[in-house]
């Protein structure tokens, strides 16, 4: 869990409980097999998550890089 998810609200739609099968019900014996709307979501959910993990690492270099050096004269 990160810092900020207890103050800020997660988006909705970061889960789908109606479309949520991963629990076994009673006298299911396989697996479920993904769709390809299911595979497509997750795609595009992994999509996100770099965009949101990329912005991420410029927020952390921009406050971690050296700080820059005023241009003036040397002596």
């Amino acid at each position: 869990m990160i810092l900020n998810e207890i103050y800020e609200k997660s988006p909705e739609s970061y889960q789908d409980l109606e479309n949520d099968n991963t629990q076994p019900q009673m006298g299911q014996l396989r697996k479920t097999r993904l769709t390809l709307a299911q595979i497509c979501k997750l795609r595009q959910m992994n999509d996100v998550r770099k965009i949101e993990y990329k912005s991420k690492l410029k927020y952390v270099k921009a406050q971690y890089s050296p700080p820059v050096e005023p241009a003036g004269p040397r002596m």
